[in-house]
């Protein structure tokens, strides 16, 4: 290989990561949001697609409790678990905040993989499957405490469920809500009733499914089988709720909020990305208010912006955000046009944001014998970037490489340090910009909601610590879940300092105001029985 062509391919190289990260700075950022606020401010009073109304217009009291089945069906896995709400709790810790592990008790959680079959199944067949997983997790309870003294099922002939989809549905009430068109891989169809098919998926499990004499079992082992299925209860939805949220309400209700503190946003950053706030009802399309059982009773409604879908595009291209590859992959998506800033921002995409970019330079050595798995669309997990790529020394991702992605030709070593130094590269300036467009979401939703203030002119000048206090300042808690933003290396620490200067930048009167992000910890599961706690108040 000449020198001159090894060059051209380190000028091309820095030409295509430079079109990710041109856009990570302070002026393009704060535009960014900016823009953005404006946008959501419109979708909120025009779009029947966005800004949807949830049932949700009261918040967490804290002192909420019960006993709950609870269930979240996120993109990638599906976990069911069993939790308690223990309310207020007397806590002498000198912070004053109660202990999330005091007022939320937790048992027999389990997780299972949501498969692309099921993915890709009749709706019958995934509903179905989450009853068998449902089933499971009440049996293994029942059979912890069968050997107890009492004979009596702990939860009853019934039992309340909170449900989590991570998916847009539409809703007028708590419990009950219908799908609408959704991604993630899924091919089920909108206007699905979620709770009829959850129901009737859990149902089987309540008949006795034997014939005598027809397993090899003898009628006093069927009949002990069939007392053992009887002891399962019925369950009753009690709430169903978008992932976000639930992350909302589960940290407003685990963490006791001090004077100056309270959960403004709920954030996922996982296989797909959303958000939550609360609005003022007058903000929304008036059309929205038929959506509420009481909207004479109704200030303040809990949001799901579905921040993804194709009206938030138009931010992103007026300010040339969008790469050549970011086209090609919304392009070759399962719905082209349909989710853009998702497609830019979360773990189902951003890997093969990578590989794209990846393939394009590598094809540019006229020497080089791409590995076929390579050329193959989703070669690249962005789990795979996260665990492996940010993480490993350049020994061990040498051999992950060569072992998942094998050169054409065994003779010849593919993956050069030149070539690993470039994929490192990619994956990193992809996942910044992850972050940093995320944070600047972030600030613009806060602005559209009035919880900070986006100067519109004069906005590039910094504006100093202000006069307040840090003690006093008012911090908004943005309560964050997924595995994007958990476990990718520097994505939280990225997405928070940019959210801390744009906040800063954005108005000298933002001085009083902190916006912190705060995991919620499993806050799918927590959330939805929290918010199954909470049905006579939103009722």
């Amino acid at each position: 290989m000449s020198h001159l062509a090894a060059s051209d391919q380190q000028h091309e190289a820095c030409k295509a990561i430079s079109a990710f990260t041109d856009c990570i700075n302070e002026s393009t950022l704060l535009d960014l949001a900016v823009r953005f606020s404006e946008t959501y401010s419109s979708l909120a009073r025009t779009s029947l697609d966005q800004f949807l109304v949830t049932p949700v217009t009261a918040l967490p009291t804290g002192k909420e409790n019960g006993k709950f089945l609870c269930i979240d069906v996120g993109g990638t896995n599906l976990r069911v678990g069993l939790i308690e709400l223990v309310g207020d709790v007397d806590d002498a810790a000198k912070d004053g905040q109660a202990r999330p592990s005091e007022k939320v008790r937790r048992s027999h959680d389990k997780s299972w993989p949501i498969g692309d079959h099921l993915k890709m199944d009749q709706a019958e067949d995934l509903f179905a499957w989450i009853g068998d997983c449902i089933a499971e997790v009440i049996t293994e309870a029942l059979d912890q405490v069968s050997a107890s003294a009492s004979a009596e099922s702990p939860f009853g002939e019934e039992l309340l469920l909170g449900i989590t989809f991570s998916f847009p549905m539409a809703q007028k009430r708590l419990s009950e809500a219908t799908l609408l068109p959704m991604g993630k891989g899924f091919a089920i169809t909108s206007d699905l009733n979620l709770g009829k098919m959850l129901l009737h998926g859990y149902q089987r499990h309540l008949v006795e499914p034997l014939e005598s004499g027809t397993n090899g079992l003898s009628e006093e082992k069927q009949s002990k089988k069939k007392r053992k299925l009887s002891r399962l209860p019925r369950i009753r939805i009690a709430a169903i709720t978008n992932d976000t949220v639930a992350t909302f309400a589960s940290l407003a209700y685990a963490v006791k909020a001090a004077p100056n503190s309270r959960v403004a946003m709920g954030l996922i950053v996982g296989t797909g990305t959303n958000a939550t706030v609360p609005m003022q009802l007058a903000d929304l399309h008036p059309a929205k208010q038929d959506d509420l059982a009481h909207p004479e009773n109704v200030e303040t409604v809990v949001i799901n912006t579905e921040w993804t879908i194709n009206g938030t595009e138009k931010p992103l291209l007026d300010l040339n955000i969008k790469t050549p590859w970011d086209l090609t992959l919304d392009a070759q998506s399962d719905a082209p046009g349909f989710q853009p800033f998702e497609y830019m921002t979360s773990g189902r995409y951003l890997g093969e944001i990578v590989r794209l970019v990846f393939v394009d330079l590598v094809a540019k050595d006229p020497e080089a014998q791409l590995p076929s798995c390579l050329q193959k669309k989703n070669a690249i997990p962005t789990r795979f970037l996260s665990e492996i790529v940010a993480r490993a020394s350049d020994k061990i991702l040498v051999h992950e490489l060569a072992r998942r992605y094998a050169p054409i030709d065994p003779t010849k070593s593919f993956w050069s340090p030149t070539r690993v130094k470039l994929l490192r590269d990619i994956a990193y300036a992809v996942q910044q910009r992850s972050s940093a467009l995320i944070a600047a979401a972030c600030v613009g939703l806060l602005d559209c909601v009035h919880d900070i203030r986006l100067d519109r002119q004069g906005q590039l000048e910094l504006n100093g610590n202000g006069s307040g206090k840090e003690e006093e300042a008012e911090e908004l808690v943005i309560a964050y879940a997924g595995g994007t933003i958990s476990q990718y290396p520097e994505w939280l620490d990225t997405c928070q300092k940019w959210i801390d200067i744009l906040v800063t930048m954005g108005s000298p009167t933002n001085a009083s105001k902190r916006v912190v992000l705060k995991e919620a910890l499993d806050g799918g599961i927590i959330g939805a029985g929290v918010l199954a706690g909470m049905t006579d108040d939103i009722a």
